[in-house]
C-alpha cells in the first residue's frame, strides 16, 4: 500500500483537543472541566464502528470526560497523558496488531506530527496549525469539534466502497 490509500483504513487514531473538541478547556465554578463534543462526529464514529473498523483515541491530556466520551462511541482504546505520542501510538498498533499503512491518524498540532508521518494516512482539521497541515494526505474543510472527523470517516468509507451499505439502513 503507498501512503494515502484509504481503501485499505482499518484503524483510526484521534486527537482529542482540537480534533474531536474545538480545542477549548473549560472549567466551572466547582473546578470540573467541560468540553464539547460534535454529535457528527459521534455518529461518523458509530457508522466507522459498524463497518467494523476500530477507533482509538489518543491524548496528551487527562480527563475522565475523554474516557466517557470514549466508552459511549465504543472506541476500542483510550490512551491519556501520552505527552509524548509515538511511542504510544507504536504500542497501540501492537497491541491491536495493525500496521501503520492501515491506520489514519487524525491531529491537529505539533505533538500529533511524528505519529502522523508514520501512519498510512494522515489527515489534519481545517484549524490545524500549518506544520501539521504540510505533512498531511487530507486536510478536513472542518474545524476541530466541528465535524472534521464525520468528513473523514465518510471519505475513507466511500473509498472502501462500504458507505452504500451504510446508507442502506436509512432508506
Amino acid at each position: 500500500m503507498s501512503r494515502g490509500d484509504a481503501a485499505t483504513i482499518e484503524l483510526l487514531i484521534l486527537d482529542v483537543d482540537g480534533v474531536l473538541t474545538d480545542g477549548r478547556i473549560i472549567y466551572d465554578d466547582a473546578d470540573r472541566e467541560i468540553k464539547a463534543f460534535s454529535a457528527k462526529d459521534g455518529a461518523g464514529l458509530k457508522y466507522w464502528h459498524r463497518a467494523g473498523k476500530r477507533t482509538v483515541l489518543l491524548t496528551g491530556r487527562q480527563s475522565p470526560i475523554v474516557d466517557r466520551r470514549g466508552a459511549e462511541l465504543g472506541v476500542h482504546a483510550v490512551r491519556q497523558g501520552a505527552l509524548v505520542k509515538l511511542p504510544v501510538f507504536h504500542e497501540i498498533l501492537a497491541q491491536l496488531g495493525v500496521p501503520p499503512e492501515k491506520t489514519a491518524y487524525v491531529g491537529d498540532d505539533l505533538p500529533d506530527i511524528p505519529p502522523m508521518r508514520e501512519c498510512g494516512l494522515a489527515i489534519a482539521v481545517a484549524d490545524a496549525v500549518d506544520e501539521v497541515k504540510a505533512i498531511s494526505d487530507w486536510v478536513a474543510p472542518h474545524a476541530g469539534g466541528c465535524g472534521a472527523v464525520r468528513w473523514a470517516i465518510e471519505r475513507l468509507l466511500k473509498a472502501a466502497g462500504q458507505w452504500a451499505a451504510i446508507l442502506e439502513r436509512y432508506e
